[in-house]
């Protein structure tokens, strides 16, 4: 419950002076930094404390064949509203691309969103949960490129990997371009992630083979891999 953390961690602090208190979360449980601050609360407090790691995406998206250590800094991709679209997100993928590294993108998740309505009545009404799909992520990294002028660095037939349900029976991957990916491809129910490809190692290559929409895939990689050459 975000908003138990973020608002009331206070409470889990007084109980956890006297009691066991467990805090379970999704993924890594340090990568988000009100879990970090969470830890320095109860340092301050002279609360101990026990760290239990979790499979997370970080690692796991190793599965869709491209290697850990070619990746570069990780960026979250939010749903746009009407009046909010933010790019910062492109500007991190380009600086990635320009150093010839992978970028990892965690797509939005809506829990607990409240609509605006029952928000200025200060009623906790909630909106059915929302996850971005890949083809959502794909279109918003597309906008962005275009909005900042990048296109020689992010365009349509830019490379990625689209990722669905790492780890369970029906997990499934997808590689193809950035345009077939927000026009065309449906992965299925959630979560969703999307890697954005930087220079590939061959054997790389062939791992992306297996999963790949496009035929012309070698051609593909290597345009990509000479689009990045300094």
């Amino acid at each position: 419950d975000r908003e138990l953390v973020e608002l009331s961690a206070d409470t889990i602090l007084a109980n956890a002076r006297e009691h066991d208190v467990a805090f379970l979360v999704g993924g890594d449980p340090l990568s988000a930094t009100t879990h970090t601050d969470l830890i320095l609360r109860a340092v301050e407090l002279n609360i101990p404390y026990k760290i239990i790691h979790n499979a997370s995406i970080m690692n796991a998206i190793g599965s869709c064949g491209l290697q850990l250590y070619h990746f570069g800094e990780t960026v979250s991709i939010v749903f746009w509203t009407d009046t909010w679209r933010p790019t910062s997100f492109c500007e991190k993928i380009i600086e990635n691309r320009r150093r010839g590294l992978h970028t990892l993108c965690l797509l939005d998740i809506k829990v607990k969103e409240q609509d605006e309505a029952s928000y200025m009545k200060k009623k906790k009404t909630y909106l059915p949960p929302r996850f971005m799909t890949t083809s959502q992520a794909a279109s918003q990294i597309l906008e962005s490129a275009k909005e900042l002028q990048v296109e020689d660095l992010i365009n349509d037939n830019t490379l990625c990997v689209g990722a669905a349900r790492i780890g369970w029976s029906d997990e499934k991957f997808q590689t193809t371009t950035l345009r077939r990916m927000a026009d065309e491809v449906d992965l299925g129910r959630p979560l969703h992630s999307l890697v954005i490809v930087g220079k590939l190692h061959p054997l790389e290559i062939d791992y992306l083979k297996i999963h790949t929409l496009e035929s012309s895939f070698d051609q593909l990689a290597i345009e990509n891999n000479k689009s990045l050459q300094h």
